[in-house]
């Protein structure tokens, strides 16, 4: 219970400020922005070192939804990463971005066949989004 109650608690603190964030409309890939971030510089974050970096880049890009169109490209090279914490974020952020991530189907067809059943897992969810379902493996 007590864990419970922490994440919804971390989940409604972390969602208050994107929800500004993701509201404002904006003139180009520079300008769009998550909590201050330009688009530009999550694509960036997307090559990092860190995989923890990796991974909050690809989510900040998935809570921008459509905005992030610009990182599409960037998003499906994440969807390679050595990492299933970075795999999984950059499926995310595909099916958040929506039509204007189409160029990615092959990839995250390919990803259903991932070893790690959660990013299998999103990578069908990302297709579905996207007007592309897989029926679920068992």
């Amino acid at each position: 219970m007590t864990r419970t109650f922490a994440t919804v608690a971390l989940l409604a603190t972390l969602a208050t400020p994107l929800t500004a964030q993701t509201t404002r409309p904006a003139k180009d890939a520079g300008d769009t922005s998550s909590n201050g971030r330009p688009v530009k510089e999550l694509i960036a974050d997307l090559t990092a070192a860190a995989p923890a970096t990796r991974n909050g880049a690809a989510y900040q890009l998935g809570f921008m939804g459509p905005a992030a169109r610009a990182a599409v490209p960037a998003l499906i090279i994440a969807l390679s990463d050595e990492s299933a914490l970075v795999r999984y974020p950059a499926a995310y952020a595909l099916g958040e971005i929506g039509p204007d991530a189409e160029s990615a189907v092959p990839a995250l067809q390919k990803l259903t066949e991932d070893p790690q059943d959660d990013v299998a897992f999103i990578a069908r969810k990302a297709l579905k989004k996207l007007g592309h379902p897989v029926p679920a493996t068992e």
